[in-house]
């Protein structure tokens, strides 16, 4: 029993970060008898896992149809906004100039502009959740930076329905490095309203796309 359980923890994080990299669009199947053979995973293994995904909101159930990526509605978006603005102005508050944290994002950073240079918006967009994952990791909790890591997979779900994930992108990744610059001298206020301003953009086209 300790086995199968852990097996679909293990299963079900290895699609959540699948999820996460936008390697399934919102809308698509996913496969039990695929997954199961490429995961090396029981069928069994396989539906617990997806059980945990839905828990997560990642995927849902359709009777007589199979298992789906959700495809996240304008009331998702802003609740997962809400829930955004909680963690991440609690971290920038207390992430310091020395924090590993900062020293993360900051690499995710420098991870955006090398792949917006190559014209890679998917990479753009994984380097985007990154930083945001990694702002987290100021605050001591191991379960809220649990919650983030599930709220930026669910978000994956959400850049996928951009008709321009370049532009949508873009304009982020020069702002993400004004977070860490004020960060890295210490201005707390200044990181806070910087982010501020990028969360309610971001929210902004992403309820437009969702609508």
């Amino acid at each position: 029993m300790t086995r199968s359980v852990g097996g679909a923890e293990s299963t079900a994080a290895r699609l959540r970060s699948s999820i996460a990299a936008g390697a399934f669009m919102p809308g698509s199947q996913l496969s039990e008898e695929r997954l199961s053979e490429s995961l090396g995973v029981s069928r069994n293994t396989l539906r617990e896992a997806f059980r945990l995904l839905a828990q997560d909101r990642l995927v849902e159930h359709v009777f007589n149809r199979g298992v789906f990526v959700r495809r996240l509605s304008a009331d998702d978006v802003a609740d997962l906004y809400a829930a955004r603005r909680v963690l991440e102005q609690a971290a920038v508050r207390v992430c310091t100039p020395a924090s590993a944290a900062l020293l993360t994002a900051a690499e995710a950073v420098t991870a955006a502009r090398d792949a917006a240079t190559a014209g890679d918006w998917a990479a753009v967009g994984t380097a985007d959740i990154r930083f945001h994952a990694a702002l987290v990791r100021a605050l001591p909790s191991a379960r809220l930076h649990g919650l983030m890591d599930s709220l930026l997979a669910e978000m994956r779900l959400a850049f996928l329905t951009t008709d321009d994930p370049a532009a949508f992108h873009a304009g982020f990744v020069e702002r993400n490095e004004a977070i860490v610059d004020a960060l890295r001298v210490g201005d707390h206020d200044r990181a806070s309203a910087l982010l501020a301003d990028y969360l309610d953009d971001a929210e902004r086209v992403l309820l437009a796309a969702a609508a």
